[in-house]
This record gives C-alpha cells, sequence and structure tokens, in this order.
C-alpha cells in the first residue's frame, strides 16, 4: 500500500473517527503529568505525533521505513520533537521503560499475541499503562451481513477468526476484547478501560454521506457517546482496551 493511499484512509471519516475516539479514550487515563510514551508498531505517527505536541517524550517504533520517514515529517510539521526507532516488534533494541505503550492495530499482523503483548508490559514501568487497540472479532458477521449483505459469508465468520485487510491486502486474524482482556491480566495487567470504536460507523452503508461535516459531526459525538456503553462498545469495528501494569 502506497503512502498516499494511507492518508488517504486516515483522513476518510472512518479514518478520522477511529484516531478520535482512540485518543479520546486513552485521554481519560492520562491524567496531567510529563510522560514518556512508546509507540509500538507506530507508523506515519498520528496516534502519537499528537502527545509529543502536548509535551510528552514520544518514541516511535516501527519496520516500515517509509512510515517512519512519513511520522518524521509529521513531527516536524506540529513542531513535535519524537524519536524513532526502525525495529520489528519482536525483535526490538533495549528500551528503558515507558509511562504509556500504544499498542494500536498490531496484533491482527502477529502470529504469537501473547509474546507481542508481553513485549509492550515489559517495556512498561510498574502501574504504567497500555493501550491495545485491535479489530473486533464480533463486527464482522454484523459486517458480511449489514455492509456486504451476504448472509452466507456471515454465517461463516461467525466460526474463525482469520479475515483479510483490504487496507493493506493481507490475512489477518481478528480477536475478541474478552479474550485480549484475558490475556492481559494473564501478563500482570488490570484492565481499566474497555472501549469501543465505530460502532455505527461501519454499519451505515451511506459512505458519501458520512463526508457531508454536519453528518460527520454527528456521527463522531454519537460515537463518542458509545464508546464505553453495553452493549455498542461489544459490536463495535474495533475495540481499545487500556490497562495498567501491576
Amino acid at each position: 500500500m502506497s503512502m498516499t493511499a494511507w492518508q488517504t484512509w486516515q483522513d476518510s471519516p472512518w479514518g478520522r473517527l477511529r484516531y478520535a475516539v482512540a485518543g479520546t479514550n486513552l485521554a481519560r487515563h492520562l491524567g496531567g503529568a510529563f510522560l514518556r510514551v512508546l509507540d509500538l508498531g507506530g507508523g506515519d505517527g498520528l496516534d502519537s505525533v499528537g502527545l509529543a505536541a502536548a509535551g510528552h517524550d514520544v518514541t516511535i517504533v516501527d519496520r516500515d521505513t517509509d512510515m517512519l520517514a512519513a511520522a518524521r515529517e509529521r513531527a516536524g510539521a506540529a513542531g513535535a520533537p519524537v524519536t524513532l526507532v526502525q525495529a520489528d516488534v519482536a525483535a526490538l533494541p533495549h528500551l528503558s521503560p515507558f509511562d504509556v505503550v500504544l499498542c494500536h492495530n498490531v496484533i491482527p499482523y502477529v502470529s504469537d499475541v501473547q509474546a507481542t503483548l508481553r513485549v509492550a508490559v515489559d517495556l512498561l514501568r510498574a502501574g504504567g499503562l497500555l493501550s491495545v487497540m485491535s479489530l473486533n472479532r464480533h463486527s464482522a458477521p454484523l459486517v458480511a451481513a449489514i455492509r456486504e449483505v451476504d448472509p452466507v459469508a456471515a454465517l461463516a465468520a461467525l466460526d474463525t477468526a482469520q479475515s483479510h485487510t483490504a487496507t493493506f491486502d493481507t490475512a489477518i486474524t481478528l480477536h475478541t476484547a474478552e479474550d485480549i482482556g484475558a490475556t492481559l491480566t494473564e501478563l500482570g495487567c488490570a484492565v481499566d478501560g474497555h472501549y469501543g470504536i465505530r460502532s455505527f460507523c461501519d454499519y451505515i452503508t451511506d459512505d458519501e454521506r458520512k463526508h457531508d461535516p454536519t453528518f460527520f459531526a454527528d456521527l463522531e459525538r454519537l460515537e463518542l457517546a458509545v464508546t464505553d456503553r453495553e452493549p455498542y462498545k461489544h459490536v463495535a469495528r474495533m475495540f481499545q482496551l487500556i490497562a495498567r501494569r501491576a
């Protein structure tokens, strides 16, 4: 996928909602202290450059040089210095503990989720925060039935965790917040927050209307209102867990 195509996706209504809701959820837990933040698989830095602009010490790790170049450009435009590290999450150089670790949209692409999350937890200081975001397996049958109008595919999606992302044209594994929360507990973390991202957006089939500024503003308010509400967060297109290392 080209950088232009990726940034076009980020600028789309569904891309903007993904970042806006995730950032708002994280902000609930940060407090006002100066923090050392690690963005694992941080790509072009859209999740974390804003934190650097707010005065936090941000390190972005990604294996893709084009993504890191875009992160450098984004940080420069924001006047927000960041540290960039080219590395795979599974083969990181030595890094001292952080106050906050972001692991957003990483686990669908790895074969050993527990090992990846262990890396993230090990990079946290005691009491530090971990934000994990991933596509939600519970949403897959709904997407197939409602957006694709394909009940056969929806039925099949009930019993598989395997899927495909058109964004990067690759196979991925879907997870649930319940399963990832249990893994985080095994790794010595307490889950402080379970949020849903895009609880309604992906089930509204009129994508053109989402580009209308008034409609988008109304949709964003709705998404923010239900991000932590039952039962909506369980069927959102993505889930976000905020956990604290014991």
